[in-house]
C-alpha cells in the first residue's frame, strides 16, 4: 500500500525559475522581469498529513502509450525519510517516473535520487531539471552516471538553461547567448555520458577529457519551449520536458517541432514529458484561485508568458487542471491527443482529502 501522498512541494519547479528552456538565442528572463519577480521561490501550501492510498480500479484506465509520472518537490521539512515515503507511494501506485526539481539553494536532486534508488524499486527517477550554467559538463556527467549506476539504470537526466533572473542575477553568468550555450553544452556532455573523450572548444563551454564511471548513459531530456530549443532537443536528446505549456500549444507547436527535428536527425520518436498542476476537487473555483496565486510567477517569466499567449489564456490559473474527475480526465486526454508521451502530474491540493482524490484519479488513468 502506498504511503505519504501529501508532501511539501516548494515550486521554483526547475523548469520554471530554476531551470527551464528559453525560447531562442538571446531570449529568457529579462532584466526588467528580474526586477519585477525578484528571486522568489513560490511555495504552495501543502498539508503535512500522510494519507493511505488504495489503488484505483477505475474502468477509465487507458490502454494507450501515454505514461503518468509524479512531479514532486524538493526535500521538504520532513527530510529524506519523508521523500522516500513519497517516492515509495508513487512506486506502489504504479507510476512511471518520479521527477524531482533542482531548486536553487535547496538539496541536490541527483544526490537525493541516488540515495532513494537504493531503497525504492519499481519506478524510474528523473531530474526536472538541473540547470546547466553552474555545473560544468564533466561534473554533470560524473554525477549523472554515478546516479544512474546507483539506480541500476532507472535514472533520467533532465537539464535546462534556467532564466536570466537566476543565471545572471544570482550566479553572475552571462545570459547573452543561451541557445549557443545549450548547443555547446550538449557538444561536451553527450560524449562524456557515452564514456567517450570530449574536446569541446566553444565560445561559452570548453571541456577536454573523459569520464570513466561504470554506468550506462542515462536518457537526456532538454527543457525546451521555443522552436530553436525544441529543434535542439529533438536533434540531440531523447526528448523534452515542458512546464506550463497547454495541450493546444503542445499539439500545434511543441510536438510537431521536436518530432520533425528528431526525424531530420535520423533519431527515433522523442519523448515529450509535459508537467502541469492538477487538483481534483468539487470546488474548482477555489482550486483555480489557488493556482493563480501559487503559480503566478510563471505568468511573468517571458518564456512561459509566450507559451500562455500561444495557448490563448490569461495565466497559470487557466492552465491548471482542476475540477471533478470527468473534467480532469478530459483535460488529461487532451494531452494524450496532442502527442504527449508522459504527463508529469504536479499535485497541488492543500488538503489531505483532495490529495487522496487526485492521486486516486491519476492511478485510474494508468
Amino acid at each position: 500500500m502506498a504511503r505519504g501522498v501529501g508532501r511539501s512541494h516548494p515550486l521554483g519547479i526547475a523548469t520554471g525559475i530554476n531551470g527551464g528552456g528559453s525560447q531562442a538565442e538571446g531570449e529568457g528572463c529579462t532584466e526588467r522581469s528580474a526586477r519585477r519577480v525578484g528571486t522568489a521561490t513560490v511555495s504552495p501550501p501543502r498539508p503535512e498529513s500522510t494519507v493511505e492510498f488504495v489503488e484505483n480500479d477505475s474502468d477509465h484506465s487507458s490502454s494507450d502509450d501515454m505514461k503518468i509520472g509524479i512531479f514532486g518537490g524538493s526535500m521538504g521539512p520532513g527530510g529524506f525519510d519523508r521523500l522516500v515515503d513519497q517516492i515509495s507511494a508513487a512506486a506502489d501506485g504504479g507510476f512511471h517516473t518520479y521527477w524531482l526539481p533542482q531548486i536553487v539553494g535547496q538539496a541536490d536532486s541527483m544526490t537525493l535520487l541516488a540515495a532513494v534508488a537504493r531503497q525504492v524499486d519499481g519506478i524510474r527517477l528523473g531530474t526536472s531539471v538541473v540547470p546547466t550554467y553552474p555545473r560544468h559538463p564533466m561534473v554533470m556527467a560524473e554525477q549523472a552516471l554515478t546516479t544512474n549506476h546507483l539506480a541500476d539504470g532507472r535514472f533520467s537526466l533532465g537539464i535546462g538553461l534556467s532564466h536570466e533572473v537566476v543565471v545572471k542575477g544570482m550566479w553572475g553568468y552571462s545570459f547573452d547567448k543561451p541557445l549557443r550555450h545549450a548547443r555547446e553544452y550538449l557538444d561536451a556532455l553527450l560524449p562524456l555520458l557515452a564514456g567517450e573523450q570530449t574536446r569541446a572548444e566553444g565560445e561559452t563551454v570548453v571541456a577536454r577529457g573523459q569520464v570513466t564511471v561504470a554506468a550506462e548513459p542515462p536518457a537526456v531530456y532538454l527543457a525546451a519551449l521555443g522552436p530553436q530549443m525544441l529543434k535542439l532537443a529533438g536533434g540531440r536528446c531523447d526528448g523534452t520536458i515542458t512546464w506550463m505549456t497547454g495541450a493546444r500549444t503542445l499539439a500545434s507547436h511543441t510536438v510537431p517541432t521536436i518530432r520533425a527535428a528528431a526525424a531530420d536527425a535520423g533519431r527515433g520518436e522523442p519523448e515529450i514529458i509535459a508537467g502541469l498542476p492538477i487538483w481534483v476537487t468539487d470546488d474548482s473555483e477555489r482550486a483555480r484561485r489557488a493556482a493563480g496565486t501559487t503559480f503566478e510567477l510563471y505568468g511573468q517569466l517571458p518564456s512561459y508568458r509566450a507559451m500562455l499567449d500561444r495557448e490563448g489564456i490569461e495565466g497559470p490559473a487557466d492552465l491548471a487542471i482542476v475540477g471533478d474527475e470527468d473534467t480532469c480526465r478530459a483535460r488529461v486526454d487532451e494531452l494524450r491527443t496532442a502527442g504527449v508521451t508522459q504527463f508529469a502530474a504536479s499535485e497541488f491540493a492543500d488538503n489531505a482529502e483532495d490529495l487522496f482524490r487526485t492521486r486516486a484519479f491519476l492511478a485510474g488513468m494508468l
